[in-house]
């Protein structure tokens, strides 16, 4: 792999290293608010707001600059939310401010791959990506319920910084301010990554024409016989991990009676067999079988439901770290073949606009009807083989349309592999 590569990875783990961190301060700021317990998945649900609305323009954004300068450039958009919240910004809105960052960031850190690398290297790339990415969720979680544990805040603010008083006096912001010195980190590591060379033709400015491009885009990809099952896929494990994330939490305070800071640490769970999951993928799987792996997704659906038998954290431990697994090594082919038919089809920059909107579609809506069964105050046993087994069907019902499809067309042809 070249230098730039570990530059992107190094910016990447930072940068989400920090946004992960800020989730969990985020739902301990609501916690001390008081605020009501649907409000928790709110959070995420502000941040995947801005990946939706500002899909038409995000991609045409990462085309029009060198995509080491937007990540540089958004990544300041994340610790401007991150100040919000320490200025006592509802959580909310701090977040969501964050959200926008991510938003633009996420084509600019995707699409630069396509540009610096050969089409038989992507998927090894995309397990790194990924599971470097996985690993920032896990540190990121536990580093935030670390932060929140009052011992640690405690520490924190007992530090006193020679001559200068930076006025840090509450626990969440000695936090918050952890979290800023990270996204400064990435910062850095974003002005070390390289100018791939790439050009593309000038970019649209007229917002009308921009989102009539990005609805042909959407068309495309979506028309396209592997690209409308990598999509399909792949926006439903975003739904469904989002979810899950908020989903574990709540089970671990209600069936194993665990402490926000202690049931983040669960998340690093699930987050690890992710992690293991995405580099078996990425060592196993190569580009043209991807779509062998679609059977872990309905196992992984089906695995989720044994979570309502669980009632102790030894037990706790090994199922979760087998539904990371399941969900790292089905989602990695997935999206390394939706990135390689985009790139095919369309510039990086607008593939990767066009898979953010519909993930995060996905997101806002899954997470909305997790927060509504919370309104609702329905049991968590029953939301979770609710949740099983929507991830179940729906993952056979793609490999039923995907079978149909092969009917009509060879699919190992369409990515240039033909049959001897």
């Amino acid at each position: 792999m070249k230098r730039g590569f570990y530059m992107i990875m190094a910016a990447q783990f930072f940068s989400s290293l920090a946004d992960n961190a800020l989730l969990i301060a985020a739902i301990k700021l609501l916690e001390s608010m008081e605020s009501p317990g649907w409000m928790t998945p709110l959070l995420k649900l502000v941040f995947a707001l801005f990946y939706v609305l500002l899909a038409a323009f995000v991609g045409a954004f990462a085309d029009a600059w060198p995509k080491g300068k937007v990540m540089f450039m958004t990544n300041l958009i994340k610790v401007g939310g991150c100040a919000l919240m320490f200025m006592h910004v509802h959580p909310l809105i701090s977040y969501a401010v964050v959200g926008l960052g991510a938003a633009a960031y996420s084509p600019a850190k995707y699409g630069i791959l396509t540009e610096l690398l050969p089409a038989e290297k992507l998927v090894a790339a995309n397990g790194w990506i990924e599971g470097l990415t996985v690993l920032s969720i896990i540190l990121g979680t536990v580093l935030g319920g670390r932060l929140v544990n009052p011992e640690v805040s405690a520490a924190l603010l007992a530090f006193d910084f020679p001559v200068i008083d930076f006025g840090i006096n509450t626990s969440h912001e000695a936090a918050l301010t952890v979290i800023a010195v990270l996204y400064g980190v990435a910062a850095l590591f974003n002005l070390r990554i390289p100018h791939t060379g790439a050009v593309y033709e000038h970019q649209q400015t007229n917002p009308v024409r921009l989102i009539t491009d990005f609805a042909n885009c959407c068309s495309v990809l979506w028309k396209d016989k592997l690209g409308q099952i990598s999509l399909a896929i792949t926006t439903l494990f975003w739904g469904a991990g989002a979810t899950l994330q908020f989903i574990v939490l709540k089970w671990a305070q209600e069936s194993l009676n665990m402490p926000l800071d202690k049931s983040a640490n669960l998340q690093g769970v699930v987050a690890i067999g992710i992690a293991l999951g995405a580099v078996g993928a990425a060592k196993i799987i190569p580009l043209r079988k991807s779509l062998s792996v679609m059977p872990m997704g309905v196992a992984m659906g089906l695995v989720v439901t044994m979570m309502i038998f669980i009632h102790n954290v030894t037990l706790a431990y090994p199922l979760l770290i087998l539904v990371g697994v399941l969900a790292g090594f089905f989602v990695v082919p997935m999206n390394a073949l939706l990135q390689h038919r985009g790139h095919v089809l369309m510039s990086a920059g607008h593939s990767i606009a066009v898979q953010n909107f519909n993930e995060n579609l996905s997101v806002l809506t899954m997470l909305g009807l997790y927060a509504l069964m919370i309104k609702l105050d329905l049991n968590v046993k029953t939301v979770i083989v609710m949740f099983g087994l929507f991830v179940a069907c729906s993952t056979y019902l793609v490999m039923r349309r995907h079978a149909a499809n092969q009917r009509e067309f060879d699919s190992v042809a369409l990515i240039g592999e033909h049959k001897h």
